[in-house]
């Protein structure tokens, strides 16, 4: 039950992006499509299962002074392989991704499971934080970048929704419009977490 409640918190109760308020760069940044999204989404979920596992495994090991340096490197590590496999596999989105996806390396999110879960927890339960946080976030980058190209290009998955009459909301798909939706996005997400708390009592 402890573990389904640490994957519940990292998708709801502490979901990164709608209750945490981190990783924002990436998040406005990429979020123009559902495909970039996605595969952020996913390339995160990679590298937090896989650092917080290995951080979690070394945890004993690895002395206080320097668990900073060590997380740089275990993480950078999972970095590159997922940006090694998604360049030979996933040309086009690994192009799309541009300098965010090598930047997941000095990513918050990934950097405060390592400090706050990882070094401190057993590796099942930070493998299931991993995963919780990542599903957490991915859910997060999905929904925005559905909103803003539904409405902003009129296309899903790069395919078109409406016909030639469509006038799409260009904004949407420019920085101003990621402000704009991901505010509404926080503020709805929240309002029915509070709901659905109160509701529980």
């Amino acid at each position: 039950m402890k573990l389904f409640k640490i994957f519940k918190n990292g998708i709801i109760n502490d979901n990164p992006i709608f209750v945490q308020l981190i990783g924002m760069c990436s998040t406005l940044a990429v979020t123009t499509s559902v495909s970039n999204g996605l595969a952020m989404g996913l390339a995160v979920v990679a590298v937090l299962m896989g650092s917080n596992l290995v951080i979690s495994l070394l945890r004993n090991s690895t002395p206080e002074k320097i668990r900073i340096p060590a997380f740089v490197i275990v993480i950078a590590t999972f970095v590159t392989i997922v940006e090694m496999f998604m360049k030979a596999y996933a040309q086009p989105i690994y192009q799309a991704l541009g300098i965010f996806l090598p930047l997941i390396v000095v990513n918050c999110i990934i950097f405060a499971r390592a400090e706050a879960f990882a070094f401190k927890n057993g590796p099942v339960a930070s493998l299931i934080d991993g995963l919780g946080m990542g599903l957490g976030y991915t859910l997060a980058l999905v929904t925005l970048s559905t909103v803003r190209e539904i409405f902003g290009a009129g296309s899903f998955f790069g395919i078109p929704l409406f016909g030639e009459s469509f006038q799409p909301a260009g904004i949407l798909v420019m920085p101003p419009g990621a402000f704009i939706v991901l505010g509404i996005l926080i503020g709805i997400f929240n309002v029915a977490r509070r709901k659905k708390a109160t509701s529980e009592i």
